[in-house]
């Protein structure tokens, strides 16, 4: 009786086990808090997330639900983003502050909840107001559920890779000093791998990170752009990389030598350790191909075979020269989806809204700043303008007057968008529009550059929803031509895409995500200058089609 009793109790476990695994609840405690760090030579207070810089790591699995309590002990009002997270009808957690919610204010706290469905591979969070993100940033790896395994070789080992920013000045300076006066900030002191620059001329005595690694062994980074304003290559001297996932979608390996990776942007490689001994640098260097100054420093880590002497010398590699187009260009037409039986490609064929929108530099007037003008940004000739509350609370709750929902599908004025003749007008209009999207309706979206002040890539990151990246091209969008050309098969599937400088990238996706969801260029400046907008999404008709009420917790403005 006893060994039958047990056998029961084995026989409850083996059932209730599989479910207790593959739905954990993770707790985290997130202290914003200042820290004083030292680099470059110099020492400022920060502000962090539990006295790291980069912050911690969130480790889930996919269908995990996480529960990260937020507490703001400094000065600033705080809100975070988890960067790629779907939101299934959680919005109230994304985070982005005035968007989603009001900011947490000094002393105050506020428990992010949301559930990682259908979700796995390297997502990061970061903070979604002022410039606080240059340092309140780090990484989300979500792993498969147990006893999944990845698409691709296993590896001996997985290591994050945050790439950043660094300025000697306090960064919430440099951004008021840039609005006071009208014109651009600062371009940053250097970037940074894992919170490091490494040696650079001026502060030779810092070191920068080290990846010790054994020969013949199998690595998993996961990189990650955390810089505010700068895209940027990658490269290990002496070695391959095969790219296998970005923004926590599996796509197609492919070998390549460097990454091209935007602010916003994920990808995850698999490194071979192919050397018996030995140390190599790794590199982080800026990518940009239109006349803007950007910080021309590269951030160097290195690679450490087990054994090798401290004493030998690195060996070292070429960096691409900055405004390497070619090499940008053919890294992101490299990518595509897996598209495999248990990871399809679910891209939208028949598409309900079409829409068109140019992303651009304008100049409004600024009696108070320097030329009487002030650089501003803008998509399809609208500069975005932040409410006071939430723009989710307002949709919730009907508040009116907060936004208007005629934010414009096409750009006001059709002309020449990349030729050299620009409009003489470049002032853009003020407004809190919003784009309305029935629930599960299908969109594709043509992001168009401009030449208006200058061309340039932006980073754009859509909240809320992946998209797949159905064409990308230079010149203006045709749209009789250009989508004959459409990759629907096998498109990279990703959640912020890079807009080629004097080009236009489409995008495909589903709102099939109730609530009101942000999209913006990456790059914070754009963003801060106004190049921003976001969709509003009625709720459907079924039971999990809506929006869920707001914690009780939700900040207050």
């Amino acid at each position: 009786m006893a060994a039958f009793g047990i056998r029961i109790v084995l026989l409850l476990a083996a059932f209730l086990l599989p479910l207790s695994v593959e739905a954990m609840v993770r707790h985290y405690k997130f202290n914003v808090v200042l820290k004083n760090a030292t680099r470059l030579c110099s020492t400022k207070p920060i502000v962090t997330i539990n006295g790291k810089f980069p912050g911690p790591t969130i480790y889930a699995r996919e269908d995990d639900t996480v529960l990260i309590k937020v507490v703001n002990h400094v000065k600033y009002n705080v809100s975070i983003h988890w960067h790629g997270v779907r939101q299934l009808r959680t919005g109230w957690a994304d985070g982005p502050a005035y968007i989603t919610q009001c900011p947490i204010q000094p002393g105050q706290a506020y428990v992010y909840n949301f559930t990682l469905t259908g979700q796995r591979g390297t997502l990061w969070w970061h903070a979604h107001i002022l410039w606080l993100r240059a340092t309140l940033h780090g990484a989300l790896v979500i792993l498969p559920k147990l006893g999944v395994p990845y698409p691709f070789p296993k590896p001996n080992m997985e290591q994050v890779i945050i790439l950043s920013e660094w300025w000697k000045s306090d960064t919430e300076a440099v951004i008021n000093e840039a609005l006071k006066s009208g014109l651009a900030p600062n371009v940053s002191d250097a970037h940074t791998i894992n919170g490091h620059p490494g040696p650079v001329q001026g502060c030779a005595s810092q070191e920068g990170f080290k990846l010790d690694v054994q020969p013949g062994n199998t690595y998993l980074l996961r990189i990650i752009n955390a810089a505010l304003n700068e895209e940027l290559f990658f490269k290990i001297a002496g070695h391959e990389l095969t790219v296998v996932e970005v923004d926590a979608v599996y796509t197609k390996p492919f070998k390549t030598d460097t990454i091209v990776i935007t602010p916003g942007q994920t990808t995850n490689v698999l490194l071979t350790t192919k050397h018996a001994a030995g140390k190599y640098l790794v590199a982080a260097s800026p990518f940009m191909d239109a006349p803007i100054a950007v910080d021309n420093k590269t951030a160097t880590a290195t690679l450490h075979y087990s054994g090798t002497l401290s004493s030998t010398l690195t060996t070292l590699t070429s960096l691409p020269p900055k405004n390497s187009t070619i090499l940008a260009t053919s890294f992101t037409d490299s990518l595509r989806s897996l598209n495999s039986k248990k990871y399809p490609a679910r891209v939208p064929l028949k598409i309900d809204r079409n829409l068109l929108f140019t992303v651009s530099l304008g100049i409004n007037p600024c009696a108070t700043c320097v030329n009487n003008s002030r650089v501003v940004a803008d998509i399809n000739n609208v500069t975005f303008v932040m409410p006071k509350i939430s723009l989710l609370q307002a949709h919730f709750f009907k508040i009116k007057g907060v936004f208007t929902d005629d934010f414009p599908g096409n750009p006001p004025v059709f002309y020449n968008f990349t030729g050299t003749q620009q409009p003489s007008n470049l002032n853009t209009m003020n407004g809190t529009r919003l784009y309305r999207l029935a629930y599960n309706s299908t969109v594709q979206l043509v992001f168009q550059d401009t030449g208006m002040i200058t061309p340039e890539n932006h980073p754009i990151h859509l909240h809320g929803f992946n998209f797949f990246v159905v064409g990308r091209g230079q010149g203006n969008f045709n749209p009789t031509k250009d989508p004959k050309k459409f990759n629907l098969v096998d498109p990279v599937e990703r959640n912020t895409v890079g807009v080629p400088a004097g080009g236009w990238t489409a995008i495909r996706f589903r709102a099939d995500n109730p609530g009101v969801w942000f999209m913006h260029c990456h790059l914070e400046i754009h963003t801060t200058w106004g190049l921003k907008m976001a969709f509003v999404v009625d709720n459907g008709k079924g039971p999990n089609e809506s929006l869920l009420p707001p914690p009780s917790d939700l900040p207050k403005c």
